[in-house]
């Protein structure tokens, strides 16, 4: 008799994050030089004109406090630069720089076959309600304590 499936979702999530975050970063960092979170930070950057730093730490669902290093890493690494706001003296606007540009590129193979294991293991269906549940509870907002 096969086990009984385990419905330990939060359990699950936290399972299946860490191993594919792994796997995730271990491909970027070897094509591209760069993490998952480095990786959706430049996404971010090369997507959205104009980004501020506040505005990417809203962006990826993080405390300014996260981005702060984060942004710096990139801004050593020669991935994003800084820039003055055109209107806020206080805030600064985030660029891709052309080795920004090149590690979105050579990433790019790396996330498309990480995809398509993922479609080969979960089937287009599974994989697209999978990627729709993510969604869901990416954004769903819990109801407040009582």
């Amino acid at each position: 008799m096969p086990p009984e499936p385990d419905h330990r979702l939060f359990f699950l999530l936290q399972r299946a994050a860490h191993t594919l975050r792994l796997t995730a970063d271990r491909r970027c960092l070897a094509a591209a030089g760069v993490t998952t979170a480095q990786l959706g930070a430049l996404f971010a950057v090369r997507d959205q004109r104009g980004l501020t730093q506040q505005e990417l730490a809203r962006t990826l669902g993080l405390r300014q406090s996260a981005v702060t290093p984060l942004v710096a890493r990139l801004t050593a690494a020669g991935l994003v630069a800084r820039r003055a706001h055109p209107h806020d003296h206080r805030a600064v606007v985030l660029e891709l720089t052309d080795a920004g540009a090149a590690a979105v590129r050579a990433a790019a193979p790396e996330i498309d076959r990480f995809n398509a294991e993922m479609r080969s293991l979960l089937g287009d269906d599974g994989f697209a309600g999978t990627a729709a549940a993510l969604h869901k509870l990416a954004h769903w907002r819990p109801l407040p304590d009582r």
